[in-house]
């Protein structure tokens, strides 16, 4: 899902509001998430899950195309873990890939 269509989405199921408010809305929402990461804080939506921010530590690299030894540099990187009630649904509606049977757990 892309965000116009989670806009598109959000517009249908609410009338009473314009494409431009839900829009407004929807910014709003990702820009005060996106500022609580940067100050290092955790944002949780509860029954979907919890953004946090991981910090990895300077390493050495190579680059793949010459084989060169490189610098990588510390960087934070944004995290998601799904919540509870999330992976529930996922598992509970997700078709079996390539039509294979769900497996019981029991090896044969």
């Amino acid at each position: 899902m892309t965000r116009s269509e989670l806009i598109a989405g959000l517009a249908e199921e609410n009338p009473h509001l314009t494409v431009a408010d839900v829009e407004r809305i929807v910014s709003a929402l990702f820009d005060e998430m996106t500022t609580a990461l940067a100050r290092g804080e955790r944002v949780e939506l509860r029954g979907f899950g919890a953004f946090t921010v991981k910090r990895r530590q300077a390493r050495a690299g190579r680059n793949p195309r010459t084989g060169e030894a490189v610098e990588v540099a510390q960087k934070s990187v944004p995290f998601f873990k799904a919540g509870k009630e999330l992976r529930e649904r996922i598992n509970k509606t997700a078709p079996a890939p390539n039509g294979a049977k769900k497996s019981s757990g029991a090896k044969n």
